[in-house]
């Protein structure tokens, strides 16, 4: 598999440095807040990243972590009222009620920053005997100057990083790029005690502590938003390869913005949109779809066509996969052509534009490639085709995450539904067409489609 490494700005060869397990690492939220749908892409995109490696056979380690300590937490607290720990565990818990709605898969890891206050210390000091970090008036800041290869990720030598940078009111540190590892307590915020005082740890170093306890000091993959290349992720390699003296992370891939009806999303512009209001209005399906369904590094344009194309879609991609499981429960064993070559190459084009910079993009046009082989060859393929073609439609659309809901689905499983099957089955046996119709108002009215067909009735979601 090839991936753009933002590093070097090439694709390269991914492989993991072991020969064994991809040790992967992804920032995780800052749980003060609903996620918003720029939040839910690098979520949707290297969840499938992971289920794309593990279904190519290989082994991964995926840590996400939370920020559970931060200046907005700290500001959400104080407008509440409430305890800067009561609001990232509020935030946590709904963060996970629009991630398993996304059918996000859990990490192997979910570290939180509070957890790891010992091994933020201990990098800390470790930077400061290294003279790579100094300790003033109970805060603690980088050196970049002490690192020549700053700037190495965003591409831009330190001295142009200056231009645009200052010193803030409170801060105490030497030169503008410098940045706190560690914050100096204040009242009325959270603290923990440190060789410098009390105090908390700074933004950066949070993912630098996590990422070496769960992953070592060098890992496979860093991944996350271009926003975050600078300066969060240039800060975590100086911070990291200072203090470990070894490469911080091998890959980094980066997942482009998602802009509002073309415009940047911003709450000041009022085109600010949780993940829970898109859900809610259109499920939440149709926003994993809209994340897959774009190449990873180019922009996504939000809107309400997007959404609703996405939604059209999705309906697609149900009604083939319902109608072959209609046709195989009725199918003969023997009949039709062999679909064993036709099967074989989607599944070789579907894996070959994964392989080729994780394109979600054209592999899901070969799942689209895969339901017209379906739906061109329903009524002619055999139960052993029929079933193939099943498995393999199964296969790559859950690579992709999608598809989730059929099995929640299942109209037959529920005991209204069937009883109102057998009722109007017999009516029709009995010509008894009004009662017929009735049956499929009813049927309608639980949001079911029923349509005859030579093997019976046959019901779709509606």
């Amino acid at each position: 598999m090839r991936i753009y490494n933002t590093l070097t700005r090439q694709k390269e060869e991914f492989t993991p440095a072991d020969g064994k397990t991809y040790r992967i690492y992804v920032c995780g939220p800052t749980v003060y807040n609903f996620m918003h749908i720029g939040n839910a892409r690098p979520l949707c995109v290297f969840d499938t990243l992971r289920r794309y490696l593990e279904y190519r056979g290989c082994k991964v380690k995926f840590v996400q972590n939370f920020t559970d300590v931060d200046d907005k937490i700290i500001k959400k607290a104080n407008e509440e009222g409430a305890s800067p720990q009561e609001i990232a565990g509020r935030f946590i818990a709904e963060y996970w009620t629009d991630a398993n709605g996304m059918n996000i898969r859990e990490a192997d890891v979910h570290p939180k920053a509070t957890e790891h206050i010992d091994d933020i210390i201990e990098l800390v000091q470790t930077l400061i005997e290294r003279d790579n970090a100094y300790e003033a008036e109970g805060d603690v800041y980088f050196s970049t100057k002490s690192f020549e290869e700053y700037g190495k990720l965003s591409h831009q030598p330190l001295e142009d990083l200056e231009a645009g940078a200052r010193i803030m009111v409170g801060e105490v540190k030497r030169e503008p790029m410098d940045f706190a590892l560690w914050k100096a307590a204040k009242p009325g915020e959270p603290a923990w005690d440190s060789p410098w005082g009390p105090g908390r740890p700074g933004w950066h170093i949070e993912c630098s502590a996590m990422a070496r306890r769960h992953l070592g000091q060098t890992i496979d993959l860093h991944c996350g938003g271009q926003d975050l290349i600078f300066p969060h992720h240039e800060n975590e390699i100086a911070q990291s390869e200072c203090c470990n003296g070894v490469p911080f992370a091998r890959f980094w891939m980066h997942n482009g913005h998602i802009n509002v009806d073309n415009v940047k999303m911003s709450k000041s512009l009022g085109n600010f949109f949780s993940v829970r209001e898109v859900a809610d209005k259109y499920g939440y399906e149709p926003i994993r779809y809209l994340m897959v369904a774009s190449h990873y590094r180019t922009p996504i344009n939000y809107s309400v066509d997007s959404i609703e194309q996405a939604k059209a879609s999705l309906q697609r991609l149900y009604t083939c996969r319902e109608n072959l499981a209609f046709a195989l429960s009725h199918a003969d064993e023997i009949g039709g052509g062999n679909w064993a070559a036709a099967l074989a190459a989607h599944r070789e084009n579907f894996i070959a534009a994964m392989e080729e910079d994780f394109n979600t993009a054209d592999a899901l046009g070969c799942v689209f490639e895969l339901v017209r082989e379906i739906n061109t060859n329903l009524q002619e393929a055999s139960k052993a085709d029929l079933a193939a073609a099943a498995t393999l439609f199964d296969e790559l659309t859950g690579v992709l995450g999608l598809v989730y809901g059929r099995a929640a689905a299942a109209p037959e499983d529920n005991p209204q539904v069937r009883a109102l099957l057998v009722e109007r089955a017999q009516a029709r046996k009995e010509k008894n067409w009004a009662r017929s119709d009735e049956l499929r108002t009813a049927l309608k009215a639980l949001g079911f489609a029923v349509e005859d067909t030579p093997q019976g009735q046959k019901l779709t979601q509606l």
